[in-house]
């Protein structure tokens, strides 16, 4: 890469008013709310700084276009007709995978350090920034370690590659690579999220099990084994199954790759199971029970990225307006464009201060630890990821027409942002879960009420919010109100999270803004903000 830099006096004008480029990104040390959060929640700084600085160069940031430009080519056969069912990516690729892995995104909860699962979600955080594709494969094999567990066996064969630094992207069996990956295979075409429908069966081979069926989606499809789910006598069954084989390929056939709006570094396809070897994990019957250990923790991920995406849009737009002039001023010294990017800006520290909270009850021990984690992951994964593309339509707004443009993140960013609304669980899953899990765990309940009263009499707008959400639901609301009831209780965790961590002008403007009538529904339509502090956290 050339150090001299480009003219900027041509034939026919002089380049100007443009903003310079951006050189390497302080994902870390310029990102106050990051690591203000991190410390209140018991998160470990040094290994988040040095993937931050390794993400945050512009070596890395033209590799994520690379590799979402190139994207993941299907070889089905190789040249005398033989299968191979394998997906090729660009060598980019591989480059952030061996980044993230390297650094422990998938290891560090599991290997008894303080604060493993709030270092993890930061590192979600980070990764979303710069290229969001090659967090899949990474965030199931760090969810899969739990739904393991159910064998203790197969367990014990997996864990250690599945815990390694090393990326091993080899076409080899688990006994011959130094790291391993794990993906997931659940959806059908005839049920979607109703997983009890499905017709991919199991069938008994000796100590083993083989399955045939087709899958639907297939997240990481060369990941080096898949948790599925089959039809066993006894009912819906979890399953691992290994993509690779000391006596040769796993018979198992991708169909075709989704063509997707975004993600597009990473490879999803549809795949057939002909008799494909198969361990069972848990009881015959018990496979939802069992794989839901893998969903719970890949919510936390799909939780966490919506605040990485909003921060590097928003980050493009602040970086944008302060060195771009219209009008005899800059756009950062207009008040509409302060007040447009301060709003924004709540969404994004909401979102980044809750889903850190979250982790931090994953890395709890006790019951209430663990029913927090269910109720808070499922509220903070909706209502980041209803705000997320909003944000990114705004952030790419600011930008005019050069939002548009792929010369820019804002376009990538753009089609990311519905991705993590829809992975693990839509909206209106997440909103029925939630009404599950108060029903059914009265524990749920209780922590929850107990982090909304946690600042009552510490901003008197939040204490009549809180009453208001508590008179229009004395108990849990019909169905139809699921979606009114869950952004509302998500809105008043939030707000707690932030009066007990974030600046006054955060935190009470959050409350106004989320929780008052003193606003309208589009960005920017509050008054009252200080814009002045919440942009200089933005900075």
């Amino acid at each position: 890469m050339s150090d001299s830099p480009p003219r900027d006096q041509l034939s026919t004008h002089a380049v100007e008013n443009q903003p310079p480029a951006r050189g390497d990104l302080a994902l870390w040390s310029g990102d106050t709310p990051l690591q203000e959060a991190v410390a209140r929640e018991g998160g470990q700084a040094g290994p988040l700084q040095d993937y931050a600085v390794a993400l945050g160069s512009p070596e890395m940031r033209q590799a994520a276009r690379n590799a979402n430009r190139v994207t993941p080519e299907l070889v089905t056969f190789d040249t005398g007709g033989r299968r191979l069912d394998e997906v090729r990516f660009h060598p980019d690729y591989h480059r952030f995978m061996d980044l993230g892995l390297g650094a422990g995104y998938a290891a560090l909860p599991w290997e008894g350090g303080a604060g493993g699962h709030v270092t993890h979600a930061a590192m979600v955080y980070l990764a979303s920034q710069v290229e969001p594709g090659h967090c899949c494969p990474m965030t199931m094999t760090y969810a899969a370690v739990p739904a393991l567990q159910a064998e203790p066996e197969i367990a014990a064969l997996w864990r250690e590659k599945l815990l390694s630094r090393h990326y091993d992207p080899s076409v080899r069996p688990l006994s011959e690579k130094t790291g391993a990956t794990l993906g997931m295979a659940m959806t059908e075409k005839q049920g979607g999220s109703d997983v009890r429908r499905a017709t991919t069966f199991a069938e008994r081979d000796g100590e083993h099990w083989r399955l045939t069926g087709h899958k639907w989606f297939c997240s990481a499809p060369m990941s080096d084994g898949f948790l599925t789910l089959a039809q066993a006598p006894g009912g819906l069954t979890c399953f691992l199954v290994p993509r690779w084989l000391q006596q040769g390929r796993t018979p198992i056939q991708i169909q075709r790759l989704k063509d997707k709006l975004g993600n597009r570094s990473n490879a999803s396809a549809e795949i057939e199971y002909h008799g494909a070897l198969a361990y069972r994990l848990g009881g015959e019957g018990d496979g939802v029970r069992t794989i839901i250990e893998m969903v719970h923790h890949t919510r936390l991920d799909t939780a966490m990225a919506p605040a990485g995406l909003m921060r590097a849009g928003l980050s493009e737009a602040h970086h944008w307006v302060s060195h771009r002039a219209a009008f005899q001023r800059r756009l950062i010294d207009q008040p509409l464009m302060r007040a447009v990017l301060a709003d924004l800006a709540l969404d994004w520290e909401g979102a980044l201060a809750l889903g850190l909270r979250v982790a931090r009850a994953f890395d709890g021990t006790t019951a209430r630890d663990r029913a927090f984690a269910r109720i808070g992951v499922a509220l903070a994964k909706f209502l980041a990821n209803k705000r997320c593309p909003v944000v990114l339509a705004e952030a790419m707004e600011v930008l005019g027409g050069m939002g548009y443009v792929e010369d820019t993140p804002l376009p990538m960013l753009y089609r990311e942002a519905p991705l993590n609304g829809i992975w693990e669980g839509s909206g209106n899953v997440i909103c029925l879960d939630i009404l599950r899990t108060l029903s059914r765990e009265p524990l749920a309940g209780e922590v929850l009420a107990d982090e909304l009263e946690a600042v009552t009499g510490m901003e008197p707008r939040y204490d009549a919010a809180l009453k208001r959400h508590r008179d229009r639901w004395p108990a849990l609301p019909p169905e139809a109100e699921a979606r009114w009831f869950c952004e509302s209780a998500a809105q008043l965790l939030t707000a707690s999270v932030l009066l007990r961590g974030a600046p006054e002008a955060v935190a009470s403007g959050y409350v106004l803004a989320r929780l008052t009538d003193q606003a309208g529904r589009i960005p920017g339509s509050v008054a009252g903000l200080d814009p002045t502090e919440i942009l200089a956290r933005l900075a």
